[in-house]
């Protein structure tokens, strides 16, 4: 899953990127509200955690002018401020959940855990239980029946996204954008290779290849 995070300060920043790479997110930071309102309107994020302090343009601003521009992605607001009317205002211009500084970071990396969940239609649960196989976030590894079955970070994110997509078709370019970090890990052949190591683990129909179209997640039947 590919977040947007806008935090100004640098070393809660690190923490926070460092934190979510463990987990197998792919990761864009920012720090300038008015770089925030520009690539938030034109890449394609599934979650945003934006910081109300920013220099520039503030968090607000930045999240009004999203939601003007029709952006449903879920938007977590982080702020220093303990007023509640601030707060308040964070939620009517749009956001889905806020946390307040100082926070402890596992607490924001369940939240947004449950807003992707929501977002996707899925009980909000440390688990994702989709079409008869079983992914333990927590664990990061699959259930499948009575067997516990290891992945690599790459394997886990790619199929943590499909499980999120069940029965959708999805593009190479699409996967590309929403799972992996930088240039380097966009190569076409990538993909290919991390869905053949999903079917070798987990059984040759897991993931259906739509030929001129991309891969769709099929389940496993029991």
């Amino acid at each position: 899953m590919r977040l947007l995070l806008v935090e100004d300060h640098v070393p809660l920043a690190d923490e926070l990127l460092a934190m979510f790479h463990s987990q197998g997110y792919a990761v864009d930071w920012l720090a300038d509200g008015r770089d925030a309102i520009v690539q938030g309107a034109c890449e394609p994020y599934d979650a945003v955690i934006l910081d109300l302090g920013l220099p520039g343009v503030s968090g607000l601003e930045v999240l009004q002018s999203w939601r003007k521009l029709k952006l449903t992605v879920p938007v977590l607001i982080l702020t220093a401020r303990s007023s509640w009317s601030e707060r308040i205002e964070g939620l009517k211009a749009g956001a889905d959940d806020y946390l307040v500084k100082p926070f402890h970071p596992e607490e924001l990396l369940l939240r947004i855990q449950g807003l992707l969940r929501r977002a996707k239609g899925v009980t909000n649960d440390t688990k994702l239980v989709v079409q008869g196989l079983e992914l333990d976030e927590s664990l990061q590894v699959v259930i499948n029946g009575d067997e516990q079955i290891e992945l690599t970070a790459s394997e886990f994110k790619l199929l943590r996204y499909f499980m999120l997509h069940p029965s959708k078709i999805l593009s190479k370019t699409h996967l590309n954008e929403h799972i992996y970090d930088g240039e380097t890990e966009r190569d076409s052949n990538v993909i290919e290779v991390h869905i053949n190591h999903l079917r070798r683990k987990l059984g040759k129909d897991i993931i259906e290849t739509k030929r001129g179209q991309g891969y769709r997640y099929n389940g496993v039947d029991h």
